[in-house]
């Protein structure tokens, strides 16, 4: 039987639609008095796994599902192990650089050296700042990291937009975007070549959908 890890959050609604136009009903995840974090689909073909989006690569990088829905952003910054499979196209967002909107900075290269940056990104929010040579102090936090400038922790801020009205309402601009990101179809690398269950054959399918299903 295939495992496939799917991600709570913003990505679970069009992940579930994607498996459901190729045959595989995990739509009781959706169910807000389900309490089962693992389901079967009812063709008894495959089973489903609800984990946080950041787990997902876990998941499927130690072999405890052949396949997983997740960010970019994620597999950006946590480097997994795991197979590259689709872009799906889905739950597009953009990584990036903001500042309070009273500030003087014009863009990322205006922060003076050894800024305080608060982010949940910190592998990313690192890399890029190293990319520009700009020495800042990245400042880990896993909450709402806009309220960084806004207390003065920070003077900058590198996080997930997606519509931008966090952003707006807490008198926050976008300086930079370091990348943009979409939902990604992914699996452990080993499954992937030795093919249980046919799992070559689902990930084709999943391919020929992509957007079609959401």
């Amino acid at each position: 039987m295939i495992t496939v890890a799917l991600p709570k959050g913003a990505l679970l609604k069009d992940s579930i639609e994607l498996f459901k136009a190729v045959g595989l009903d995990f739509s009781i995840l959706l169910d807000k008095a389900n309490r089962q974090l693992q389901v079967s689909d009812p063709t008894g073909q495959a089973q489903g796994l609800l984990v946080r989006a950041q787990d997902v690569p876990v998941y499927v990088e130690y072999g405890q599902a052949q396949l997983g829905i997740v960010g970019y952003d994620v597999l950006r910054e946590k480097k997994p192990t795991v197979a590259h499979l689709k872009d799906l196209e889905f739950g597009g967002c953009r990584l990036s650089v903001a500042v309070k909107a009273d500030s003087p900075y014009q863009s990322a290269l205006d922060l003076a050296p050894h800024s305080r940056v608060a982010s949940k990104f910190v592998n990313s929010a690192r890399d890029y700042f190293q990319s520009i040579d700009l020495p800042v102090e990245i400042v880990p936090l896993s909450g709402s990291v806009e309220l960084g400038p806004i207390t003065g922790m920070s003077e900058a801020i590198v996080d997930l937009v997606s519509t931008g009205r966090t952003l707006k309402e807490n008198n926050l601009v976008e300086l930079e975007v370091l990348y943009y990101s979409t939902a990604r179809l992914i699996a452990h690398p080993l499954s992937y070549r030795l093919n249980p269950d046919g799992l070559s054959d689902l990930i084709t399918r999943l391919g020929e959908r992509g957007l079609a299903a959401v």
